[in-house]
């Protein structure tokens, strides 16, 4: 697969350009986006379909800027794809050729069957998930897709759009009892096998909701992608969004730029909820950009990661781990350790594959300067460490890598974002196993290290090798609880002469 893919996205209502840069077989990032909201729909479902020319003008013009950008970045391959509202339109045939001839874009226009699968693609290997029903509202269509035991079962396309709705309902003053009639109906379609406890909110209208919820809540993480919500609490807030004003609108935390179709959307989802009988709703950053994007990386690998590979992981070390020093025997003593230590904390399995990856990335910080590497290595995985975690999983290999041996855990952090993680004993036990971990590990890295407690509070460390400079620091370094810590390496005994004066 080329180092740099890019994936253009047509929609109802805007068009989009992302460009991904691989950095090796299952890392890539994200380099750069652009977006402009086209309405390339606009006016056509009250034309039978047809595409109208101011539609057109603006989708034109921003497929035009688009391949400058192209250009630019040196993209090596292009995904071009519409939806609902191309597909639909009985002359989108001219505007196909229209784009093809002048601007060298191949357009693949995808049925709604497609547009759930790819999302359901991207929701599958990069959201925590494996029971759910995705949910992803766009302009023209509501596209929804089953997935079961970490499969795609089953998916499904409805005739519900935001900009449909608007335009049939909103924009020609009927009461909005007739549309929530409409979209009932269509719900009928759906199958009896969609349902379930939870939903996966896809695309815009999903994402300016989510916001809402954490705005008037005050929740501590600027992160939309896994953010989860009980619908149970928030119904009434979408509620209140569904049938709000113009103007009461960014009162209620919805920016301006999705303000003219919001309220058409915030009445989709609740009756798609409903209708699924969902009782919490799992945002997603990602969706058919993404899930074109896998759909081709992953094409070899039945659409799906291999087992232990964590795409954020992988990224994250292959731009910021330049040391690429080994690590079997730093993950060995880690997990030793962990295993020592359960006697006296109870961990969980969780709580060990998440020591285990923040060991993994603890040379990332060193790529900036080692002055304060911890620091450095905090903020990068706040930032990069997106996909297959909860924001819970994520934060807490952030805080442990921000640890370092005078202080355990750094207080300002958890008390901001307490609500969010561990108890905290468990973060300290955490902290401590991380940071021992390090000291012991970069004193000698093939060192063979064992762990066992010495009488009741004494946690003796046997090493094969003499790690003279861990004597210091383990000296130095927080604990938790009242426990004691000895090495015994030999050091002293591998001295072989005195200094005289």
């Amino acid at each position: 697969m080329p180092k740099r893919v890019a994936v253009i996205d047509i929609g109802s209502n805007s068009a989009r350009l992302v460009i991904y840069q691989r950095t090796s077989r299952y890392g890539f990032h994200l380099i750069t986006q652009q977006k402009s909201r086209v309405r390339i729909g606009e006016g056509a479902y009250e034309a039978g379909g047809r595409l109208q020319s101011a539609g057109i003008r603006r989708a034109f013009g921003a497929l035009h800027s688009f391949s400058h950008t192209l250009r630019e970045y040196k993209v090596h391959k292009v995904h071009c794809v519409a939806t609902s509202a191309l597909r639909d339109a009985p002359n989108r045939g001219d505007f196909l050729r229209l784009v093809r001839e002048r601007l060298g874009l191949k357009i693949r226009v995808i049925d709604g069957e497609k547009e759930a699968a790819y999302g359901a693609v991207a929701a599958l290997n990069l959201l925590p998930l494996s029971d759910a029903v995705t949910v992803d509202i766009g302009g023209g269509s509501t596209d929804m897709a089953l997935i079961r035991n970490g499969r795609i079962i089953a998916t499904h396309s409805l005739d519900l759009g935001t900009v449909r709705i608007k335009e049939l309902f909103t924009d020609a003053g009927r009461p909005p009892k007739e549309a929530r009639a409409y979209i009932r109906q269509r719900l009928a379609a759906l199958p009896e096998s969609f349902r379930g406890v939870l939903a996966v909110s896809i695309g815009g209208t999903g994402r300016a909701l989510a916001r809402g919820v954490m705005l008037r809540n005050d929740y501590p993480f600027d992160k939309i992608h896994a953010f989860e919500y009980s619908l149970k609490k928030e119904k009434d807030y979408i509620q209140t969004v569904s049938k709000a004003s113009l103007e009461d609108l960014p009162g209620l935390f919805i920016k301006q730029n999705r303000a003219d179709t919001i309220r058409e959307g915030a009445l989709i989802f609740l009756e798609v909820l409903r209708h699924l009988d969902a009782e919490k709703v799992l945002v997603s950053g990602v969706g058919v950009r993404e899930g074109v994007f896998l759909s081709d990386l992953l094409r070899n690998d039945g659409l799906r990661f291999p087992g232990g590979i964590n795409p954020s992981l992988r990224s994250i070390k292959d731009r910021f781990d330049l040391l690429r020093l080994p690590e079997g025997n730093k993950q060995s003593i880690g997990r030793a350790l962990f295993e020592t230590l359960h006697s006296r904390f109870e961990g969980t399995k969780e709580e060990q594959r998440l020591l285990h990856d923040a060991l993994s990335l603890s040379n990332i910080g060193k790529m900036l300067t080692i002055y304060k590497e911890h620091q450095h290595a905090f903020y990068i995985a706040m930032q990069e460490l997106n996909y297959g975690y909860t924001h819970s999983q994520m934060l807490t290999i952030a805080l442990l890598m921000r640890s370092k041996g005078d202080s355990l855990y750094y207080k300002p952090l958890w008390r901001r974002y307490k609500k969010l993680l561990p108890s905290k004993e468990s973060i300290k036990w955490l902290s401590f196993a991380y940071t021992l971990t390090l000291i012991l590990y970069e004193n000698s890295s093939h060192a063979r290290i064992t762990f066992e407690w010495e009488e009741k509070d004494t946690l003796l460390i046997h090493s094969d090798r003499p790690l003279y400079l861990a004597h210091e620091a383990i000296e130095s370094m927080e604990k938790p609880g009242k426990i004691d810590v000895r090495l015994d390496d030999g050091w002293e005994e591998s001295c072989t002469g005195e200094i005289s004066s």
